[in-house]
């Protein structure tokens, strides 16, 4: 067999626009980055113009391109009017720069060139893990003290793994028995047991499971910088034993501001791993630094189906939260729609907000109807109510009893609590421009800080994730989550909210002495066409109790019951005055000469 000549096929690149079709062979030999190298076959066409964002992504590609450009080497087609032409072989250091040439955008020559029978070049690749490409994140900024990323990384085109004590001879497509044994053996003593599992999780998928197309990520010196894997891992001998399993990667030469980056790519960034899986966030990654415009350049440049919608574009559509509009505040009877405006204004600024106030001021009804207002119908809201003896397992997630349906044995097993549930439905994919509405009544009923555990952090960290402490996954509270909490006022058995929980709420009152509360009965009463007494004598009942926390809400009248004959004192005298009595319990205070109905028809007049 000739030098340089492979077993492989001839793989075939379709140019977009239902263009002609480029030929090339994939070369035993490696390029200078470590990947194959791959020979455009003379004859080949290529597109005459570059996607904007080409110069930008793949600058290596582009000035490739260019320099076949000068040399005329690519040149005006006599075949193809309008088209490029290769008017000799050109050798690239990897399958996706000699696509890339070609087509004048990123391209990911392990799919995209495909043998005559539709296979992708990259099933002909030895021990790859089967699947469509991943991003990944690999930790090099403190590998024993030193910053890999910017000494050996970006300079000379790799990423890497230490593995000091693991021994020769576990390259490219290891099994994970095979590198459990190893583990165990190689970090006996020196390694705990959850350590050695992280190390063969981690090592496993930055040998066996990444591979050659794949994103990689990594972060520096608060910046974030993307690169495309372009060949097979193998397994070195360093000298200091800070990167002994190595892959070759093509990064880019501009990294992305942390703070400047999505807040559910932040999430993901953020967990405690030196190995991440980060197809979560794919989109999110593969739109970085790129325009809507180009992106919608870049898709119709590959053909994509113009009806279908551009992931990274998906991905990076704004969550919104609709404005009240004036129809509302009149079906809620809030005075004004500012008042509901601002409300949303704060939800959206904080995300989580406590209606707190007196019994019977609507605390709960109007949480209930903003979030399906806020987050479009019913389905998007969860209610859940606190009280003593609620838990975190009872909140996020525990172990529960449960029957199997099979065996009809029953066993602990983990559950999901109401917050996991609506996490997880918001997190969906599909979902994520949805606002999703967490209703907790009565939320200062509960031991907030053992309800709530290590997601106390997150309320007030949104971009921040946290281990778990069942399943030991990690969590973040998705950024279209909204938190609204009722809270009593009345209910002096329970202490007082602490600190922590003031900061990471923001708190708006429905009291019977402010509006949209003060002037709600009597706005309800005329659009009912009823007789406004109600509301003068509440006025009158507050006007006389002293302490704003106990003052009577307006729902207590705003009842069918009450107009019926004997409705309204029957409602008085087994409903309001039995809250009063408590209140004033052993004051010596007489109730009904001071609250009842005649002393306050009476002052009425």
């Amino acid at each position: 067999m000739a030098e340089g000549a492979t077993p492989y096929p001839e793989f075939r690149l379709r140019l977009p626009g239902g263009g002609p079709e480029a030929r090339g062979r994939l070369l035993a030999e490696k390029g200078t980055n470590g990947s194959q190298k791959f020979v455009v076959l003379a004859g080949s066409p290529g597109r005459p113009e570059v996607v904007p964002s080409f110069p930008v992504r793949m600058p290596s590609s582009y000035r490739l391109r260019q320099r076949l450009l000068d040399d005329g080497i690519l040149a005006g087609s006599a075949t193809w009017p309008g088209w490029l032409e290769a008017v000799a072989d050109i050798e690239c250091n990897s399958p996706s720069a000699a696509a890339e040439i070609l087509v004048g955008r990123s391209a990911n020559g392990w799919t995209e060139w495909k043998s005559t029978d539709g296979h992708p070049l990259a099933d002909y690749l030895d021990q790859t893990w089967w699947g469509p490409n991943r991003p990944w994140l690999v930790r090099g900024s403190n590998v024993s003290g030193l910053d890999l990323v910017r000494r050996l990384w970006l300079p000379e085109g790799l990423v890497t793994l230490p593995a000091r004590q693991l021994r020769q001879g576990l390259g490219q497509g290891t099994s994970k028995d095979r590198l459990r044994t190893a583990v165990e053996e190689d970090y006996a003593s020196t390694a705990t047991y959850h350590q050695k599992l992280q190390l063969v999780e981690e090592t496993h998928a930055f040998l066996s499971r990444m591979r050659p197309g794949d994103t990689v990520c990594t972060i520096s010196g608060g910046r974030l910088y993307v690169g495309r894997v372009t060949g097979a891992a193998e397994q070195t001998e360093s000298e200091d034993g800070r990167s002994n399993l190595r892959r070759p990667v093509e990064w880019g030469e501009q990294g992305y501001a942390y703070e400047d980056l999505p807040e559910e790519l932040q999430q993901k960034l953020s967990a405690q791993h030196d190995v991440l899986d980060l197809s979560a966030v794919k989109d999110l990654v593969d739109g970085l630094g790129i325009s809507d415009e180009d992106l919608i350049e870049e898709a119709e440049a590959a053909d994509r189906d113009p009806a279908a919608e551009i992931p990274a574009l998906t991905a990076r559509r704004e969550l919104r939260l609709p404005e009240p509009p004036d129809a509302l505040a009149e079906e809620l009877l809030v005075h004004e729609a500012e008042w509901l405006r601002e409300v949303r204004d704060l939800l959206w600024d904080e995300r989580q907000l406590i209606l707190y106030g007196p019994p019977g001021t609507g605390k709960t009804y109007l949480a209930l109807k903003l979030a399906e207002f806020l987050g479009g119908g019913p389905e998007q809201v969860k209610l859940v109510q606190f009280h003593p003896s609620y838990a975190y397992e009872d909140f996020f997630e525990g172990f529960r009893p449960r029957e199997d349906p099979q065996t009809r044995e029953v066993a602990f097993r983990l559950t999901a609590g109401p917050l996991r549930e609506l996490a997880d439905l918001a997190s969906r994919e599909g979902s994520r421009h949805i606002p999703h509405f967490l209703v907790v009544d009565e939320i200062n009923r509960a031991n907030l800080a053992k309800v709530f555990g290590e997601l106390y952090f997150l309320l007030e960290y949104r971009n921040k994730s946290v281990r778990l402490t069942y399943s030991g996954e990690d969590f973040a509270l998705p950024p279209n989550l909204f938190v609204i909490g009722t809270m009593n006022t009345a209910d002096r058995s329970i202490a007082l909210v602490d600190a922590a929980m003031r900061r990471r709420f923001a708190f708006v009152e429905l009291s019977p002495r402010t509006e949209p509360t003060r002037g709600l009965l009597r706005r309800w009463l005329a659009r009912e066409g009823r007789d406004p007494e109600p509301a003068d004598l509440l006025d009158a009942l507050n006007s006389r109790i002293e302490d704003a926390d106990f003052r009577i809400g307006p729902s207590y009248l705003m009842r069918k019951g009450v107009f019926r004959a004997g409705g309204l004192e029957r409602t008085w005298r087994t409903r309001i005055l039995p809250l009063l009595e408590e209140h004033h319990y052993g004051e010596g205070v007489d109730i009904e000469r001071r609250y009842g109905l005649a002393a306050l028809r009476e002052s009425l007049g």
